[in-house]
């Protein structure tokens, strides 16, 4: 499966910030729309970074003041991105191996997307289910 059919499934819908922006905005953005991760792009719509909620954590933990601010000082700007035409498999062990749970899907230079660790797992399962389901009706057709 391709990352393409998930995000046709889940819809390409992000919530998205600018650089200049609060920490308290972000975490108002994230509680808002119960996500774990918020991407940040500039003023020409390019991704400049990622904040999590364990980037939010890590802020807090070394600075009491973090609140006010910019997401640019406390974002992941190394950001690793995945496209549509990447397969689940590959970007599951992407994503394990990083130990990051949100993955910015970028088509031709444009932020098109955003994926979870959940949706893939989702997807993934959803795809076992079919399989199981398939292989369920052939033994049955084939006992009668």
């Amino acid at each position: 499966m391709k990352i393409r059919n998930i995000l046709a499934t889940k819809g390409m819908n992000t919530i998205s910030m600018r650089p200049e922006q609060t920490v308290k905005d972000a975490i108002t953005l994230l509680t808002q729309y119960n996500i774990g991760a918020v991407v940040v792009l500039d003023a020409d719509e390019r991704l400049v970074g990622i904040l999590s909620e364990r980037d939010l954590i890590r802020a807090v933990a070394s600075d009491n003041n973090v609140m006010v601010q910019p997401v640019s000082s406390v974002m992941t700007s190394n950001v690793i991105t995945g496209t549509p035409q990447d397969d689940l498999q590959s970007v599951l062990q992407t994503m394990t191996n990083g130990r990051f749970r949100h993955l910015p899907i970028i088509d031709r230079g444009a932020m098109i997307g955003i994926v979870s660790i959940g949706d893939l797992v989702k997807s993934q399962l959803d795809e076992y289910k079919g399989e199981i389901d398939t292989l369920r009706t052939q033994l049955i057709e084939g006992e009668a």
